[in-house]
């Protein structure tokens, strides 16, 4: 699944606003019981890894110019919720770059 969240910063600004805020990503999950780790194998790259329910999800977002690029894997237990991961990305991604 891929969501793009669009921005008006830059990828500099964007970059590091999600840097500073990629903490939050779990309270952004419905249920309250999520796991997140996070890593940042390269400068426009950050790796996701979560636990929810019982299940491990993984993603990473890239940076761009003009968006974030969420690309979530979800395991086949999960992929009938696909359209509310979706929107609960839209609705918290740009949390991420206040």
């Amino acid at each position: 699944m891929q969501v793009a969240i669009p921005h008006t910063l830059g990828r500099e600004v964007a970059r590091e606003r999600l840097r500073s805020r990629s903490h939050t990503l779990a309270d952004a999950i419905p249920g309250g019981a999520a796991q997140v780790t996070t890593s940042w194998p390269t400068t426009d790259r950050m790796q996701l890894n979560i636990t929810a329910m019982g299940q491990v999800v993984d993603g990473h977002v890239d940076v761009e110019d003009t968006q974030l690029l969420f690309n979530v894997t979800l395991p086949a237990m999960l992929s009938f919720m696909e359209p509310l991961i979706a929107g609960a990305i839209r609705d918290q991604g740009p949390k991420l770059l206040k």
